[in-house]
């Protein structure tokens, strides 16, 4: 097992003034090689959360396991976790330093005390797994684009071969094709590489898309924990919350308001598409029709809310 959480909670400023329960007994496992989601509303503890998988933060009560062992007791090796499981903030282009990409990318490596050999080899193949084309190297990060500099930032981490890669909004600022790329880049490097992947995004099309499994964090708690259809399909309850579904269902829901029997937990352009094909008994891999009823679907989805 990757990664346990037993029972935590985290307080900031303890005893004064400003005092506030970030985490509130939250007990969830991540298994090796798993892809994850989290969401929630802002404040809802999520990125506390994952400050904790690698112990940037210690739990004010429960414990952290890493491969079964507790990360917090005393004579644990926290500076290996942190070349183990691997953390990427939210705009990380901010975290580039070096005077050119590939030795920003050796940095971490350098960090682990391996000779300058192996950690160029080992920037090399990160830089190459993320998609920075070779001419890229040698130039500065700070004249790339922000989706570039993104994936150095990734390339970064994963010099260090960490078996954990925990992401917070990589895509953030991104136009939709930046965001694409990145988060094609992770899926890849999660299949080709088999390790474990955290996601914590505000797109719920991403998290519909990538993910295999969604953690739902709300006032510190967690409230929902399956997959992104199990999840999606309390869409009331997520937007009490101040957060939405997929397009896609709402579209899926305002179909079958005007009496198409179509699949309500759908939450994937593909879903949609099989299931509006079976309502509408058309057989064999053509679109069309299945498009048409998207459009029109997507024309009332905003105006018409589970009628």
């Amino acid at each position: 097992m990757s990664v346990k959480i037993e029972q935590v909670s985290y307080v900031y400023s303890p005893g004064t003034a400003y005092e506030k329960q970030a985490l509130r007994n939250v007990s969830l496992e991540i298994p090796d090689g798993q892809f994850v989601g989290i969401i929630g509303h802002t404040g809802s503890g999520k990125s506390t959360l994952i400050q904790h998988f690698n112990g940037l933060m210690k739990p004010t009560s429960g414990r952290i396991l890493y491969n079964g062992e507790d990360i917090w007791a005393e004579g644990y090796d926290l500076r290996s976790l942190r070349f183990h499981v691997g953390l990427v903030f939210q705009y990380p282009e901010y975290q580039l330093f070096e005077e050119d990409v590939l030795k920003d990318v050796c940095f971490g490596p350098k960090n682990q005390g391996l000779p300058a050999a192996e950690c160029e080899e080992r920037a090399v193949y990160a830089l190459r797994q993320v998609g920075i084309a070779e001419p890229l190297f040698h130039k500065s990060p700070f004249d790339l684009s922000g989706g570039q500099k993104r994936r150095v930032a990734i390339a970064g981490v994963l010099a260090m071969n960490p078996e954990m890669l925990v992401l917070d909004e990589p895509t953030a600022g991104l136009d939709p094709r930046g965001r694409d790329e990145i988060l094609d880049q992770v899926r890849l490097l999660q299949e080709t590489r088999g390790i474990t992947v955290a996601l914590v995004s505000h797109s719920m099309e991403d998290m519909a898309s990538y993910v295999e499994r969604l953690i739902v964090m709300n006032l510190g708690e967690k409230v929902y924990d399956g997959t992104p259809r199990e999840v999606f399909s309390h869409v009331r309850e997520l937007e009490e919350m101040g957060l939405a579904a997929p397009q896609v269902t709402y579209i899926m829901h305002a179909l079958a308001a005007r009496g198409l029997q179509v699949d309500l937990q759908a939450s994937t352009v593909n879903e949609a598409r099989d299931s509006i094909l079976r309502a509408a008994g058309v057989r064999g891999r053509s679109t069309g029709p299945a498009e048409a009823v998207l459009s029109s679907g997507q024309q009332n989805a905003r105006e018409s809310r589970f009628q």
